[in-house]
């Protein structure tokens, strides 16, 4: 039963919200993994602080980011348009574990650092027409624990938070996108640094 607003029904892995597959992983990683991949990311990523256009006004993003991928996984959002750095030895380990473990294939990956409980990500929906219909997004969140919070596009009673532990892997597909909103809030009171890694299938744009 749902108890709260902000309460999430969960059995098993799969996370259970209207108009959404979420399937929750929180121990991907061993504590131990998890460091060391949090080390090898602060360290081995070129991460830069972009200007994004909201509401036709350019502001720095809250957060540092990176786009690592295959050649031609090109990718626009917020008047941003990011050509992929080709992967890395740490993030091609990781994507071919979360290959594995659940059967989607990923050409790409967003990396976000949140340096401090002042870093944040607006309101949005992964739906840019380059992700396709019913993208597949496997969020990985390596540090500081932040709360994911979601909110339905067209049922305003709708709202939820998953905490995102270190180590763990949370998975949207289907009709989550299209139906839900998603952000991570600034915090109130200090928190760790975390590292998050979204990775995407990105259909090339024809030539």
């Amino acid at each position: 039963m749902q108890s709260s607003l902000f309460d999430v029904e969960q059995t098993g892995e799969r996370i259970l919200l209207k108009d959404a597959q979420l399937d929750y992983h929180p121990n991907f990683y061993t504590q131990i993994a998890a460091d060391q991949l949090f080390d090898q990311l602060v360290q081995g990523i070129a991460w830069r602080q972009d200007a994004i256009t909201i509401a036709g006004i350019q502001r720095l993003q809250p957060r540092l980011s990176a786009w690592y991928g295959d050649a031609n996984a090109e990718y626009t959002y917020s008047g941003l348009r990011l050509t992929p750095i080709i992967w890395n030895r740490e993030l091609l380990t990781i994507k071919q574990a979360i290959e594995a473990h659940s059967g989607y294939r990923f050409n790409s990956v967003l990396l976000n650092y949140y340096r401090d409980q002042h870093d944040s990500m607006g309101w949005h929906s992964d739906d840019e027409p380059e992700l396709g219909r019913q993208p597949v997004i496997a969020s990985l969140s390596l540090g500081g624990i932040r709360e994911f919070i979601l909110k339905h596009k067209f049922d305003k009673q709708l709202r939820y938070k998953i905490p995102l532990t270190h180590g763990s892997l949370l998975i949207m597909s289907g009709n989550t996108q299209s139906h839900w909103q998603h952000a991570i809030a600034k915090e109130k009171h200090p928190c760790a640094a975390r590292i998050n890694l979204t990775f995407r299938q990105i259909i090339p744009k024809s030539p």
